[in-house]
């Protein structure tokens, strides 16, 4: 992996321009951290998730005539919903860094306590349906394994956009943000956008928050490297698609 994790004023910004989801976190961090196929491949395998190299891609899509890049999945038909417990067991399987651990249960902490607290129960006892699939541990795993590769001193993400709307979800129709959403929305930036329907999910949040993210305007950063991501959702009508940005901290603000 051709990223130095060790380097010092790092700066990750995330623009979310329609909204953000596992998936688009996944395949922004990849780019930043510019991983290949065979890198990520290799993280799969850390998973304990080997038998899914290759059906876990990274490819390049385009919009209005635009490239960016995506996050394929090619997964078995699984019905399994799991527990907190479960999911510890999961990671404590596989061979992460312990702040790749640390992350990864974090993130799946924060999402217990907000089911919890929107279905009146124990975290404990929260039984995860749409994030406790295996596509969802696979966004929770690899974003916190490359997050932790990438280590950036500052992470900053633009206002989360929001909208109404009626999302289709394990408990039936739900408004529009998801309630568990709307839970972890304390302490975050948000503005309006002209659409309908999810653009924020409760593993992109649940992520965000456990990395620390910053939610505000721009950073003064030189930028290194750069990638406009989409997700596997269109919407119509705004502009879709998230850039994230890797830099150094300008010599300004190192030194204020």
């Amino acid at each position: 992996m051709s990223l130095n994790s060790q380097s010092l004023g790092q700066t990750l910004v995330v623009r979310p321009n329609s909204g953000l989801s596992g998936d688009m976190l996944v395949t922004g961090l990849a780019q930043m951290a510019a991983l290949s196929q065979d890198d990520l491949n290799g993280l799969l395998v850390k998973l304990n998730l080997g038998h899914l190299i290759n059906r876990v891609r990274l490819v390049r899509r385009s919009l209005n005539s635009i490239l960016g890049y995506g996050l394929e999945l090619e997964l078995p038909l699984e019905r399994e919903h799991r527990h907190l417990a479960q999911i510890r067991e999961f990671f404590a399987a596989a061979d992460l860094t312990p702040k790749a651990m640390e992350l990864a249960l974090g993130a799946f902490q924060l999402l217990a306590e907000a089911e919890g607290s929107v279905h009146g129960q124990d975290p404990e006892e929260v039984h995860f349906h749409e994030v406790g699939a295996l596509d969802s541990l696979i966004d929770m795993g690899l974003a916190a394994m490359i997050f932790d590769l990438i280590s950036p001193d500052l992470f900053v993400c633009g206002p989360l956009p929001l909208c109404d709307g009626v999302i289709n979800a394990a408990h039936g129709l739900l408004p529009s943000p998801a309630p568990a959403v709307a839970y972890l929305l304390k302490g975050v930036a948000v503005r309006g956008l002209d659409s309908q329907g999810e653009t924020v999910t409760p593993t992109a949040l649940s992520l965000l928050k456990t990395f620390g993210a910053v939610f505000g305007a721009w950073p003064e950063v030189v930028v290194r490297r750069e990638a406009l991501v989409y997700g596997s959702r269109t919407l119509p009508g705004v502009p879709n698609g998230a850039l994230f940005v890797l830099g150094d901290r300008s010599t300004n603000e190192k030194d204020s």
